[in-house]
């Protein structure tokens, strides 16, 4: 039986001394040159970026016309949501001074044990669940050996022979706007799921020539989610990692801020000729956002078809993405395989699970986790949330897939639902989408930062839907609340006279009058060039500054034109 401690849940204290692990952990290491890019190429860089759409190629021709076909696989870090690290309890805060969060633990100081924190442990088993993984009864901590200065104790503790999970599958959307005419479905197999401990950073000083080392980091928990080379390209790759993303933020297990380090991607990559084995791979590490993921992949197959078409080899070596040149960049090769010396953890007992629900027997199963339990308590996932929007508001798969990527839209669309059932669901995804959004990317504003409650936004619906305003007006609206107008919708329509124009009798003075003012117009119509119809459109709703009920124009325009084409 493995002993777990809950946050908040005290088993011992002890103050660390800051000064001693200042001095312990700020120490300068003489290292040369060399030694420096060496303790450098493990410094986790971080892009601030949003997700971004591109189009993408996945075969290459050559000039014998054969094929190539790529090959990419996913390594995930993401940092588990937890108030104290995985085998210790010192905070997680992202930000703090240099080594605040550090215990004697941490810091591997000579006769600390670790303890393993029940919260990573029921975090990751909530994963696995929502991945379809299978969740071993029985797993085992390793030790993992490599140096690196912010290594202190020379190993990390990972899961190497018996992972917490395996075998699971993630079911994704691909979707490109411009690229493809509607998503597509994707899987991609999860080989497993393990617990393990970030290392901390190391900070070097190129002009003094020293490394420094914040141990902070040290000791956070991490999910590593290994997934099967089933990928074909950057773009399924950058689709994969949100939809994980989304489902990670959903359970609450990972906050999923690429540019705080909570989530690194490593990506393996390898092209070969269709019909032939596979190539040698490459590795791409620490990619610090969705946009990159796709980017630095794409850029690697395309690097790798050029050096082969031009007759050289693809060495197995580690690369690392440069956001500035947008190429990848080696770090260090990997020809001859590290030898990591793995060797079961001597003071981690097994870490045991109950997979079904059991009687709850005294001193037996009290510090075990019950899976059952955990299944209870998954919440709605991303793709049945997409199912339920498509198929009981009848929106499209695309729209379904928007609002769900961004929790305030989607939490606007169930407000205006619940507050009115007779809204038109496609109505409100169309005011939330193509014009919400479209006013707070030009105005630069997150949906966070939005000045639109949920019950203005119905209200602008029920204007549309009664069809006092049109989708100009209800755009004009917008703008003007987002300006600083406190005023309501139906006020702001009253203040500033926009109605919609629905009476037939002012329309079809309007379009007498747009007639009667361009006559050539009228002329190249009548001779056959119907497209200028929209110019003459366009006319009636410049006179009525927009506020004409454009269907109605249309139908009397039409009218009169083929009065005048057939007198």
């Amino acid at each position: 039986m493995i002993l777990l401690y809950s946050e908040g849940k005290s088993v011992f204290t002890f103050a660390l001394p800051a000064l001693l692990i200042r001095a312990w952990t700020c120490r300068n290491f003489s290292v040369n040159n060399n030694d420096a890019k060496h303790f450098l190429s493990r410094k986790v860089k971080s892009y601030v970026s949003p997700t971004s759409t591109y189009t993408t190629e996945t075969k290459f021709k050559n000039k014998k016309q054969s094929y190539w076909k790529s090959v990419v696989g996913l390594e995930i870090h993401a940092q588990i949501t937890s108030t104290s690290k995985l085998f210790s309890q010192a905070g997680t805060e992202f930000g703090v001074p240099v080594n605040a969060n550090v215990s004697f633990f941490d810091a591997a100081i000579p006769g600390t044990l670790p303890m393993l924190n029940r919260r990573c442990v029921e975090a990751g088993v909530l994963t696995a669940l929502a991945l379809s993984c299978r969740v071993n009864p029985v797993s085992f901590f390793d030790r993992k050996h490599y140096f690196y200065s912010d290594l202190p104790a020379g190993y990390q503790i990972t899961q190497h022979r018996v992972p917490l999970a395996q075998e699971g599958v993630l079911e994704f959307h691909v979707f490109t706007p411009g690229s493809h005419h509607k998503p597509y479905s994707k899987k991609s197999c999860i080989k497993q799921l393990q617990l393990e401990q970030d290392s901390g950073k190391s900070l070097h000083d190129e002009e003094a020539c020293r490394s420094l080392v914040d141990l902070n980091r040290a000791g956070i928990p991490l999910m590593e989610l290994v997934f099967e080379p089933d990928l074909e390209d950057g773009e399924e790759a950058a689709a994969l990692v949100k939809e994980l993303m989304l489902i990670l933020q959903r359970l609450g297990t990972c906050s999923c801020k690429m540019e705080e380090g909570a989530l690194r991607v490593d990506a393996n990559v390898s092209v070969h000729h269709e019909g032939e084995p596979l190539g040698v791979r490459t590795e791409v590490k620490n990619i610090g956002s969705v946009r990159a993921v796709g980017h630095a992949i794409q850029y690697e197959i395309h690097r790798q078809v050029k050096v082969l078409e031009a007759g050289g080899v693809i060495i197995n070596e580690t690369r690392a993405w440069d956001a500035d040149s947008k190429q990848t960049v080696p770090m260090r090769d990997k020809e001859e395989k590290q030898d990591y010396r793995y060797m079961p953890e001597p003071n981690l007992p097994p870490l045991r699970v109950l997979l079904n629900d059991q009687p709850a027997v005294p001193n037996t199963y009290r510090d075990h986790i019950n899976v059952q339990c955990l299944r209870r308590k998954l919440p709605e996932l991303p793709s049945e949330t997409r199912a339920k929007l498509t198929n009981k508001y009848g929106i499209s798969p695309e729209s379904a897939a928007i609002l769900v990527n961004e929790n305030v839209l989607l939490q606007h669309f169930y407000d205006i639902m619940e507050e009115k059932k007779s809204r038109d669901p496609k109505l409100s995804t169309n005011i939330l989408i193509m014009e919400l959004l479209t006013i707070l990317n030009k105005k630069k504003l997150s949906l966070e930062a939005s000045p639109f409650p949920s019950h203005t936004l119905g209200e602008i619906v029920d204007l549309l839907q009664s069809e006092k305003i049109n989708l100009v007006t209800a755009r004009k609206i917008l703008q003007e609340i987002i300006s600083g107008n406190s005023m309501s919708p139906s006020e702001v329509v009253e203040k500033y006279e926009w109605t919609q124009i629905t009476n037939p009798s002012e329309i079809e003075k309007v379009c007498t009058a747009v007639i009667e003012q361009n006559p050539k117009l009228v002329e190249q119509f009548c001779s056959g060039k119907t497209k200028v119809f929209n110019s003459l459109v366009g006319k009636a709703a410049k006179i009525t500054e927009n506020r004409a009920n454009m269907a109605t124009v249309v139908q009397v325009l039409t009218a009169k034109l083929r009065k005048i084409q057939n007198p």
